[in-house]
């Protein structure tokens, strides 16, 4: 679908309090569009429950449930039963969580919802740190990034979050990126026909907390998902296929950008490169990389579920 063709109905309005060209915000209406108003929202303490959630006024034209960091999935599962006890079985139940409340603090109630088989959609906008409480690291913050927790920049690798959803045999689990919104918009379409638990995690870079120009907030986007920093893909019942260019890489018709030119505009990884470059550090990088490539390459050609 092109962007011309999308609904004109719009469930999120002017009045948040996001930052300039915040794309959080992009990702969540163009999530709306796609499954109409016939949806709760479940939002665990976030930005986006920040600048979206002020009690009594809301920009969002469907329900919200503002819910304590920890509790997404046990949230969305409680409005899930309440829908099946009233009758109301097509209504779209969506928890839009951070990184944080992912990766960390809800992984616990989230996982808890996907082994019981909860019929929602759990949404992970990850922009690699907590950025609303300060920019400290999360379990998504990549190798390398400085966090004012991480200030000589992070020693471990981020999880992966979408295999440990694989390792849950969920029905869906998919990749997106909010610089390429047809692609986001057409997941979440799909998403909201199936059956049972669904994962969707959206690629979200953050302007303040990685520190680059606020205009180049969707070239971001595009870099990682070029040089490979961040994969695009789905796996219906655990097979998994590659997308956009994604998928180019993978079948080798395009090469990898190199991962310098998606590190080095932004100033959280500024330590390596100025004053000098720390090639050890960005070869670990590139390890890291080729790594998930190789693991994805084996993913999508033997059709091999983690887990």
């Amino acid at each position: 679908m092109a962007i011309k063709d999308l609904p004109r109905e719009e469930l999120m309005h002017p009045g948040a309090g996001s930052c300039p060209a915040c794309v959080d915000l992009l990702a969540l209406r163009m999530t709306l569009k796609a499954l109409g108003p016939k949806t709760v929202l479940v939002s665990p303490a976030s930005c986006t429950a920040s600048v979206a959630c002020g009690y009594p006024k809301s920009p969002f034209g469907v329900p919200v449930l503002t819910m304590a960091f920890a509790a997404g999935g046990a949230a969305a599962s409680g409005v899930v039963a309440a829908l099946n006890r009233l009758g109301e079985d097509d209504v779209n139940v969506v928890v839009w969580a951070g990184d944080g409340g992912t990766y960390d603090i809800g992984l616990q109630s989230m996982s808890g919802a996907m082994e019981r088989g909860t019929n929602y959609i759990f949404v992970c906008y990850n922009n690699e740190i907590y950025s609303n409480t300060g920019v400290q690291r999360s379990g998504a913050t990549p190798f390398g990034a400085w966090t004012t927790t991480s200030w000589k920049g992070k020693v471990e690798q981020r999880k992966d979050m979408p295999a440990i959803m694989l390792a849950h045999r969920l029905p869906y689990v998919a990749t997106a990126s909010a610089s390429y919104i047809e692609d986001l918009y057409r997941k979440v379409q799909k998403a909201r026909t199936i059956k049972g638990p669904k994962y969707l995690e959206f690629h979200i870079p953050c302007a303040p907390g990685w520190r680059f120009p606020m205009e180049r907030t969707i070239e971001m986007g595009r870099l990682a998902v070029e040089t490979g920093a961040w994969a695009l893909f789905e796996a219906e019942n655990g097979k998994v296929e590659f997308n956009l260019r994604s998928k180019q890489i993978l079948d080798g018709k395009v090469s990898r950008r190199p991962i310098e030119e998606y590190l080095e505009p932004q100033g959280r990884f500024a330590h390596l490169f100025r004053p000098e470059r720390d090639e050890e550090a960005l070869a670990g990088i590139r390890r890291f990389i080729d790594g998930e490539w190789d693991r994805y390459h084996q993913l999508a050609t033997c059709g091999i579920a983690v887990g």
